[in-house]
């Protein structure tokens, strides 16, 4: 199986998350530093439809640049996230099962 996580090796979050991944029989995995390499606006708006989420849901309100957006409508959060990619939260990871935000990381073990 193949997955993919949309990854910052900042976060403790998305590291669990990588863990869960590799610690996981027959996963190969693609790990994409989504702040050198965001996703287009098309495939982070296929990823929430996919994992059932909106994109406020994906938007990381911890950071400032968030506050703005507090009554924005879904194109315009999209549209701030390819502008900024801190504001997606993370990790998302997408497999062929699906895609899911892992917060908590345990969440990705629904799609393996």
């Amino acid at each position: 199986m193949r997955a993919t996580i949309w990854h910052n090796p900042r976060c403790s979050k998305s590291r669990e998350t990588l863990a869960i991944l590799k610690e996981t029989p027959g996963v190969e995995i693609e790990v994409v530093e989504y702040l050198k390499n965001p996703p287009t606006r098309e495939k982070l708006a296929a990823l929430y439809e996919r994992a059932g989420m909106t994109p406020r849901q994906g938007l990381r309100m911890a950071e400032d640049a968030a506050c703005g957006l507090k009554y924005a409508d879904a194109d315009a959060i999209l549209d701030a996230m390819m502008v900024d990619p801190i504001l997606i939260e993370r990790p998302l990871v997408e497999t062929e099962k699906g895609v899911r935000l892992g917060r908590p990381p345990e969440k990705v073990r629904d799609i393996l």
